[in-house]
């Protein structure tokens, strides 16, 4: 169900309102059908939230009729413990008040670690969220390892956050990567479908297991621009399942590793860091249902490494 309304209350608490469109639905049920998920719902009665029909505070077990306005107002977030805002730079691709979706450089983490617990984009966010009066924690829909640059989407309430995970279980956001590899191929189109588990005797590195969990990953061929007494291919790939490093893993195992991906058999000759950045990002809105299509550049370093000239 569409809401009617998105929008940020007086107190600047994240708002979303809906039409009843018949009578005797009863509130509760009317809101899970509206996406509202059991978990957010008790998050609104017990942590400052509220639900009004046509202005007027009630409780779940209300019963609409047909033309009503249901608001449901959220709690305000704190950000999580760990987590310190920081000002920061953050190339801004997209943003409304549900989402907000950036442009990672290589070489940031997404999130703060014990390792790195300043400096990432999610602490950037924070401080942006600080600036701005936005009551909310940082949200990772999309995630990139330190070294992969591109798309990362954040949404921006716990509410936003739960309809876009359940879009990516669904396959509802399409991702899409360029990657520099090492190698040609004799297909131009083809798919990887290969189960991915954790190696032994490593808590980092992954690998293609019977039986881990099943991975399928989507190559095409864009070019074979080549280096003098090299073959060097530019692919475009999209994740049809999320596992930890898949693309790295995947084309490692059929023997054309990532430039620059010394954890999985690159080479760093050409370029510092693993030759992946997330180009794409596809979904459709999930308040409005708008389509959403986000695109970045590849960056110049793997531009550099595949052979091109600038």
């Amino acid at each position: 169900m569409t809401p009617s309304l998105i929008a940020m209350s007086a107190d600047n608490r994240f708002r979303l309102s809906f039409t009843a469109e018949a009578d005797g639905v009863g509130l509760r049920d009317f809101l899970a059908e509206s996406g509202i998920s059991r978990r957010t719902l008790t998050a609104v009665k017990y942590q400052g939230g509220e639900i009004l029909v046509n202005g007027e505070e009630k409780t779940v077990k209300h019963e609409l009729r047909a033309g009503d306005v249901v608001t449901v107002i959220f709690p305000p977030e704190k950000p999580a413990e760990g987590l310190f805002p920081e000002e920061g730079e953050l190339s801004v691709l997209y943003e409304d008040e549900a989402l907000l979706i950036l442009d990672k450089p290589a070489g940031q983490p997404t999130i703060p670690s014990k390792g790195a617990p300043s400096g990432t984009l999610a602490n950037s966010v924070a401080g942006k969220f600080r600036k701005e009066g936005t009551p909310a924690t940082v949200h990772i829909v999309t995630r990139l390892d330190r070294e992969t640059s591109g798309i990362v989407c954040i949404a921006k309430n716990r509410h936003i956050h739960h309809l876009m995970s359940e879009k990516m279980k669904e396959g509802g956001v399409l991702k899409r990567y360029e990657a520099i590899a090492r190698g040609s191929f004799s297909v131009r189109h083809f798919f990887i479908d290969e189960p991915i588990g954790r190696k032994e005797g490593s808590i980092i590195e992954r690998m293609v297991r019977a039986d881990g969990q099943q991975a399928v990953t989507e190559i095409r061929v864009m070019d074979t621009p080549g280096l003098p007494g090299e073959e060097i291919s530019r692919l475009s790939v999209i994740l049809h399942t999320g596992r930890t490093h898949q693309i790295r893993v995947h084309l490692a195992h059929i023997g054309h590793p990532l430039e620059g991906d010394t954890l999985y058999g690159g080479s760093a000759e050409r370029i510092g860091r693993q030759a992946l950045h997330c180009a794409g990002l596809s979904f459709n809105h999930p308040l409005t249902g708008a389509p959403i299509d986000i695109n970045s550049p590849v960056p110049g370093d793997m531009l550099a490494a595949a052979g091109y000239r600038r």
